[in-house]
């Protein structure tokens, strides 16, 4: 049994010397200059206008995070389009279960204002 996983563990020997020796060859042959603007957050090229620091509203994260959950249910309809005709009705009672909760908390965080600037 030992003798199956051999190759495998060669391969993986084998990797982390490259990737050791890689990490080696860059920390012993980079040049190591610093200086004042190397050191600043580097930002598109431009100086920055504001810190880095700033605090960001509880309205931003929540935006973001009711995108991507409106974004990856919205996923699930494009294969239920594809394959419409051949689910029949079974397919289009197991969408409307699937959608109901979904336009109930959209329309919920609507009416909150949680989709307000």
């Amino acid at each position: 049994m030992q003798g199956e996983f051999v190759g495998l563990l060669l391969l993986l020997a084998l990797a982390l010397v490259i990737a050791g020796g890689f990490l080696l060859l860059h920390r012993l042959l980079s040049p190591r200059r610093e200086f004042a603007e190397k050191l600043l957050p580097f930002e598109c090229g431009e100086l920055q206008i504001v810190s880095p620091h700033q605090r960001f509203s509880v309205k931003f994260y929540l935006v973001a995070m009711l995108f991507v959950l409106f974004d990856l249910e919205a996923v699930f309809f494009y294969p239920w389009g594809a394959l419409f005709r051949e689910l029949g009705g079974y397919g289009l009672a197991v969408m409307a279960v699937f959608t109901v909760p979904l336009v109930v908390g959209l329309v919920y965080e609507w009416r909150k204002g949680a989709l307000e600037w």
